[in-house]
């Protein structure tokens, strides 16, 4: 990028942050500080679009905008850079350095593509329905940061090791990332914003929910959700087009290395039980209670530091290991953090619930629309958790007040609370920190959630209309 358009883009946007907070109406959100975090929302999504500065460099906006124009307390800003998914990350970084180190990185991509092949699309959909199946039942980051750099290290072995010029790389990245997010809406493990939902759907109804009762309502939507967005996925990548390399070339290269060295199993087995005891929490949950996936990892990223190798030295040093951690993968993932936090305290997003609320909705197919819709959007920009926070209660005072049962409602809110696709916040900032352009993310981003919403609220409405457990828990 030249030096005058880089410049130009800098000074955009800051300049689009002064147009909300100058012209957005204070009346039309109660105050100023909710103009400053839209404001916050425009500025930083335009610098990880344009890639006007370093990505991590816009992940600090929050702070610095806290600081001038005081929108919320900042030990809430703050806290988001060093949350427990922080720390799962760091720790998954960490991990995953020491397979570069010994060479695993290379086994296990060999290992891989010697399995599932090297057509484009037979990746696609492996990735897609292993990630889905995986966040069904695991929190969405701790899938997203285990298979990101699985998918990555596949990706440096057939030689693409420029996530941002690929097309290969990046699309397979953006396919972890939406699969993660689809994943979490087949059961109420997916993901604290469920669980959320289940708590009002308790309250409305007094009447205990039952999990499985979850999946067979969610059922149809999710075959119509994985069925479209790997259809879209799909679309433009030829039937022949492959990565480099065939599926017999990687069994070759797997049968020619040599066995496992200590150091290999060592680090195999460190990230094994990172992601064992992550998957399995429940069951030890009642003896360590504090024992979570992020403490795990930080865990094993400690022990990983006392590996030694044949000739006694230590495998992993700090000075080395922090080259190559993601340091952009972090920082993003706070940023995004800390920008719901700007969203949510601030008002903005009760503000727009409230705006809704009091809105004169027409129809029931309207009423679908508009919550998917309104969802949807909001999870882009903040936690999809804070989503459903904010927007459970809403939908529950509209659809009552209107004197509809708030029991259909509150499982299509919950659709648009886990579906989100465009901007780099959320999970979908991991694969952005390993090399995934947000603009990228954004083109594709932008026709699948017109496309989503369209198939969600005719979906919904269909059902909402046709099936009448749909309607009940």
């Amino acid at each position: 990028m030249r030096n005058s358009k880089r410049l130009m883009l800098s000074l955009a946007g800051p300049a689009l942050f002064l147009l909300c907070y100058l012209c957005i109406p204070e009346a039309a959100f109660g105050s100023r500080a909710a103009c400053a975090a839209i404001g916050t929302v425009v500025w930083m999504a335009f610098w990880w679009i344009t890639g006007a500065v370093d990505f991590a460099v816009t992940a600090f906006l929050p702070i610095a905008i806290n600081a001038v124009f005081q929108i919320t307390d900042m030990s809430a800003v703050t806290a988001n850079y060093a949350s427990e998914t922080i720390l799962l990350l760091l720790g998954a970084s960490i991990l995953t350095a020491s397979w570069e180190e010994t060479g695993l990185d290379h086994r296990i991509a060999a290992k891989f593509l010697s399995l599932v092949g090297s057509g484009l699309r037979q990746q696609v959909v492996f990735w897609y329905i292993l990630c889905v199946i995986l966040s069904a039942v695991l929190p969405n980051a701790v899938v997203c940061a285990t298979m990101t750099p699985i998918a990555v290290s596949m990706l440096k072995y057939v030689g693409e090791k420029e996530i941002s010029g690929s097309r290969i790389g990046s699309l397979l990245l953006l396919t972890i990332a939406y699969a993660t997010g689809v994943g979490g809406l087949a059961s109420p493990l997916g993901g604290a914003m469920n669980l959320v939902t289940v708590d009002y759907l308790e309250q409305v109804t007094g009447q205990e929910f039952m999990y499985a009762a979850w999946v067979i309502r969610f059922l149809p939507v999710m075959l119509v959700l994985v069925g479209s967005n790997v259809l879209f996925l799909l679309a433009g990548v030829g039937k022949d087009e492959e990565l480099k390399g065939s599926k017999s070339y990687f069994r070759e290269q797997y049968e020619a290395l040599p066995p496992m060295n200590k150091e290999e199993k060592l680090s195999f087995a460190l990230f094994v039980v990172a992601t064992a005891l992550s998957f399995t929490r429940q069951f030890y949950q009642a003896y360590l209670p504090e024992l979570k996936p992020a403490y795990v990892f930080i865990i094993c990223a400690i022990i990983s530091f006392f590996i030694t190798k044949e000739n006694g030295e230590r495998l992993l040093s700090w000075k080395n290991t922090q080259r190559r951690i993601v340091w952009d993968l972090i920082y993003v993932f706070a940023g995004g953090l800390a920008l719901g936090t700007l969203i949510n305290d601030s008002g903005v997003a009760a503000r727009v619930g409230e705006m809704v609320a009091a809105s004169d909705i027409k129809g029931e197919f309207t009423l679908v629309f508009v919550i998917v819709t309104l969802t949807m959007l909001i999870s882009d920009v903040t936690s999809n958790t804070a989503t459903a926070a904010v927007a459970m209660p809403v939908v529950i005072s509209i659809v009552t007040g209107l004197g509809e049962n708030p029991i259909p409602y509150i499982y299509i809110a919950s659709i648009g609370v886990n579906l989100s696709y465009m901007l780099p916040t959320s999970i979908r900032a991991i694969p952005v920190g390993y090399g995934l352009e947000p603009r990228y993310m954004l083109k594709k981003g932008v026709p699948l959630t017109i496309i989503t919403i369209v198939l969600m609220s005719l979906l919904s409405f269909a059902m909402l209309k046709l099936w009448p457990a749909f309607s009940t828990i």
